[in-house]
């Protein structure tokens, strides 16, 4: 396979139109460890990021930062961690995961609008997101968005593009809004909750004045053989104070809550935002979004139809992780039955190839939503170059 690794966007949008000449369809590649989401490529050739590096605008008073799309998400991390910041959106690091190497780019939290679990406080990466370059399917690069929030005018391709994988167009800079890292942080953790119980006292606590900036519940069998209910508080050491003791007389009916911190909590974290309880296993994973009331409905449904699914919850209940096995069409039909009813939806993060071939891996979209969302991608890219099919197949 061709790789296309340009160091200036110029460069880029000559190899695009170069490509767009000669009809060979791209796959766009960051670092390279988010290769296994979607379909399975149906690219000649790959567009890489790896030569566009580097933060190209800091302002740690107007709290944004920018950087060319293959910039390593680590360095812009730790250039955040410098003065205190980071990323408000906890990006999930899918390597574990997918087995996957390399390193994690700036970019591909972009298009992939790759969100953690504060995204249940503090929102998605496209929330965060205000400014993009792209190249489109011409050729032709595109700004849109600002470098400055208060400078953030126009049509908003910035959310358009943010959660495309690829698929519109090739990133080659992306600017996004920080905020200040917390002083502390505690993890709340109840244990022996079933998870219609552990899912009231998340929706509790999450319509408290107390704001816990993560919640997750991790049944039996997920990491121990006891369950465990989460609540992360995030702040100044007295606010947290405060708000832990609040939290613990408003919620007493389900028993005092343990108080875990550095370390040990961190490391919970990591496994609840990289879903690290299913790593070094064989199955089909996929995620859930539902109304987070709804998340036990759904789990005990899949249960009757697959026995050996395993799951934990995220964002108060609201994103399911579910592990089932990597077998025939990986629980698809069962999964989507399921929770069809519930009005939520369904994607297939980890499954072989030949499943991720023959399987809808986003959510099914109605017939008028597909048609614009073939339309949409006509205006972007007219030839389809760019990841054909990466998404759903034809488009």
């Amino acid at each position: 396979m061709i790789i296309h690794t340009p160091t200036t966007e110029a460069q880029a949008c000559a190899v695009v139109k170069s490509v767009v000449a000669s009809g060979i369809p791209l796959a766009i590649r960051g670092g390279g460890t988010r290769s296994g989401l979607g379909r399975p490529s149906q690219a000649a050739s790959t567009l890489s990021s790896a030569g566009l590096t580097g933060i190209t605008l800091y302002e740690p008073a107007e709290m944004v930062i920018g950087a060319r799309a293959g910039t390593p998400l680590s360095l812009v991390q730790e250039t955040l961690a410098e003065r205190g910041q980071m990323l408000p959106f906890e990006p999930m690091d899918h390597r574990a995961l997918l087995g996957t190497q390399g390193e994690p780019t700036i970019g591909a939290v972009a298009a992939g609008n790759i969100s953690g679990p504060r995204r249940i406080n503090a929102g998605a990466a496209r929330d965060s997101l205000i400014g993009i370059r792209l190249i489109n399917g011409r050729g032709e690069a595109i700004k849109s968005g600002g470098r400055v929030m208060k400078n953030v005018t126009g049509l908003d391709l910035v959310k358009l593009v943010a959660g495309s994988f690829g698929t519109l167009g090739f990133l080659t800079e992306v600017i996004f809004r920080v905020l200040p890292k917390p002083e502390r942080v505690v993890t709340l953790v109840w244990r022996g909750l079933a998870d219609e119980a552990a899912v009231g006292l998340l929706s509790t606590a999450l319509g408290s004045p107390f704001e816990p900036f993560a919640a997750a519940h991790l049944p039996a069998g997920i990491g121990t053989g006891e369950a465990r209910t989460l609540l992360r508080l995030e702040n100044f050491s007295a606010s947290i104070d405060y708000r832990a003791a609040e939290l613990a007389a408003l919620l007493a009916a389900h028993g005092a809550p343990e108080l875990l911190e550095g370390a040990v909590s961190e490391a919970l974290w990591r496994d609840v935002r990289d879903a690290g309880f299913f790593a070094d296993t064989q199955e089909a994973v996929w995620r859930l979004s539902l109304a987070p009331t709804n998340g036990p409905r759904a789990t005990a449904a899949i249960a009757n139809a697959l026995p050996q699914a395993r799951w934990f919850y995220d964002w108060g209940g609201g994103l399911v992780w579910l592990a089932v096995p990597d077998a025939d069409d990986a629980g698809a039909a069962a999964i989507r039955a399921a929770i069809r009813p519930l009005g939520g939806h369904a994607t297939l993060v980890r499954a072989p190839d030949a499943i991720r071939a023959s399987v809808l891996v986003f959510e099914p979209m109605p017939e008028p939503l597909l048609r614009v969302t073939a339309g949409i991608k006509t205006s972007f890219d007219p030839a389809g170059i760019f990841e054909p099919g990466r998404m759903y197949a034809g488009i």
